[in-house]
């Protein structure tokens, strides 16, 4: 036992002395870790658009042009990512920017965009899910020891969720230190909810195509019902409206979604407009 204890003390002595040298990292009274708390403070009340640079950092964009780079920046204005490579750091000051110090750790894309990776997209515009300037700012920051590659480092994500220093969403923090950032975005629990009461809404209607072929009536109890070219009751189901999404759970079985763009709804192809 006293070589098993020994073993850990002189694991934890190495963490630590590793947390010091990076200057941001230390351990609480409780023993979790306190990284950059005076920028996390900064970046969850940053009502004034200030930007947000990561910096000094292993970068691992998963762009087939940019790679990886090493004592690199990572740059996020509001929900996109802007910048990427070293020496952004020196325009820190002239912008006003939240700086985190990530020494000695990783930033990898938070959702990689594997089709990019093989070289499957054939513009730079098709990206979706790497860290090219341009794209969300969803990444993750995760020490290098955890961080051989991309794939680990999500898989600490998921295994070892208190070892993660920063996981971003769209620019927001969904986790920090391996804590739930506060306010943070939760999803609905699993399972289909139950129809909303949409009385009132003015979504509430029949929504007719251009071409007078598809007939959608949106009812206050939160079904639909579609005439197709005079067909009555062609696709019946339920449906529910978040902002400006709709889902739609046909009786069949199958799922589908529309989206409220101004005065129209678009689903499947089809531009309606309330009739």
């Amino acid at each position: 036992m006293s070589d098993t204890a020994t073993d850990t003390d002189t694991d934890r002595d190495t963490g630590a002395s590793a947390s010091a040298s990076a200057g941001t990292s230390t351990e609480t009274d409780t023993g979790t870790v306190n990284w950059n708390s005076k920028a996390f403070d900064e970046v969850v009340s940053n009502d004034a658009g200030r930007p947000v640079l990561f910096t000094n950092a292993r970068v691992l964009t998963m762009d087939p042009l940019i790679g990886t780079m090493t004592g690199a920046d990572v740059l996020l204005v509001g929900a996109l990512l802007v910048g990427v490579g070293p020496g952004i750091i020196t325009a820190a000051q002239d912008d006003n920017a939240i700086v985190v110090d990530c020494t000695g750790m990783t930033v990898v894309p938070a959702v990689v965009d594997t089709v990019a990776l093989v070289g499957g997209r054939g513009h730079r515009s098709e990206y979706v899910a790497t860290l090219t300037p341009g794209n969300a700012g969803d990444l993750l920051v995760v020490p290098d020891e955890f961080a051989a590659d991309v794939a680990s480092a999500q898989a600490t994500l998921l295994t070892r969720p208190d070892q993660v220093r920063a996981l971003v969403a769209a620019g927001k923090p969904v986790l920090w230190a391996g804590v739930d950032a506060p306010d943070r975005p939760t999803a609905r629990e699993a399972g289909i909810p139950a129809a909303g009461d949409m009385t009132g809404s003015p979504r509430v209607g029949v929504w007719i195509d251009r071409n007078d072929f598809l007939h959608q009536e949106l009812t206050a109890d939160g079904r639909y019902d579609e005439t197709r070219g005079g067909r009555p009751h062609a696709y019946e189901g339920r449906y529910w409206i978040d902002g400006d999404r709709i889902d739609y759970l046909d009786d069949l079985g199958f799922w589908a979604f529309g989206e409220f763009q101004g005065e129209e709804l678009h689903h499947a192809g089809y531009a309606m407009r309330l009739g």
